[in-house]
């Protein structure tokens, strides 16, 4: 396995930060709408990517015909169907050969939608494994996943999701997911550390992180090489930025100051209309 050492990050001799990135995640912001709808929308906002869900769902060759005649990128895609991938997960040793196949069908399905990104979840916490057993099944799980992402460039991105909430605003009448397993980032970057792989990167998901943990800015600073993607969402209600408690001016501030390269996804619920939230967002 190839290694590299994370969490430095030169940024001397930067004439200055970067532009931020952004891009949106579509069945929030745009339900009821196809995504070649969701994707027009998109573009007309200005933003240069798109997320969404299930890749099993569409007709790979119809979207990337139709990103591509509108400038956009593919961000990302799903690695291993949700939040807690029954049978495909990482917390139990048992579901490894499910993760490990559901990994190399999202590879060839990140191939296929012109993608470099793949979303990967923990699952729930398994009844009868201590945390240090879990958490030692997942970094195998993920040294094992690097030989088959690594052929193809495809970088997974676990996220960190809280479990203090006690509605989970996008599945109002599912799981509010309190089991989930990685929900601290000092243990998902810890993670980076010990996987030691490229292809291995935390998905920073703001909502959640002010949930659990705060020091929004702080974090981001100090794990920035560790960090392959961003999702915005306000606290409390995952609605836009300016609804509820974070500061996002700032946030998007220090982001950009930190040298970070990637995408910052837009996976909020909007309290009044998409578009003009996005190009508040914008301004921000």
């Amino acid at each position: 396995m190839h290694r590299r050492t994370l969490f430095s990050l030169p940024l001397a001799g930067l004439a200055a930060p970067r532009p931020l990135r952004l891009s949106v995640r579509v069945e929030p912001l745009f339900p009821g709408l196809t995504l070649a709808q969701q994707l027009e929308r998109v573009a007309a906002a200005g933003y240069q990517g798109y997320e969404f869900g299930d890749w099993r769902a569409q007709d790979a060759k119809q979207i990337v015909a139709l990103q591509r005649k509108l400038g956009l990128e593919c961000v990302c895609l799903v690695g291993n169907k949700g939040v807690n991938p029954v049978g495909m997960g990482l917390c139990d040793p048992a579901e490894r050969a499910g993760f490990l196949a559901e990994v190399g069908a999202s590879t060839e399905a990140a191939k296929r939608f012109e993608t470099k990104k793949m979303v990967v979840l923990s699952g729930f916490r398994v009844p009868g494994m201590t945390r240090e057993a879990m958490h030692a099944s997942m970094v195998e799980g993920l040294k094992r996943a690097h030989d088959i992402v690594a052929k193809a460039d495809v970088t997974m991105i676990v996220e960190v999701i809280n479990t203090l909430a006690k509605i989970e605003p996008l599945n109002p009448k599912g799981d509010n997911h309190s089991r989930y397993f990685l929900d601290r980032t000092p243990e998902a970057f810890q993670m980076v550390r010990e996987v030691g792989s490229p292809y291995f990167q935390i998905l920073y998901d703001l909502y959640h992180a002010q949930i659990m943990e705060g020091n929004l800015i702080e974090t981001i600073r100090e794990n920035v090489a560790a960090i392959g993607h961003i999702h915005v969402a306000d606290v409390p209600g995952r609605h836009e930025p300016g609804t509820g408690e974070i500061h996002f001016a700032n946030v998007f501030r220090a982001i950009r100051e930190s040298g970070y390269g990637g995408y910052v996804g837009m996976e909020y619920i909007p309290l009044k209309d998409a578009m003009e939230t996005l190009a508040e967002v914008k301004r921000l």
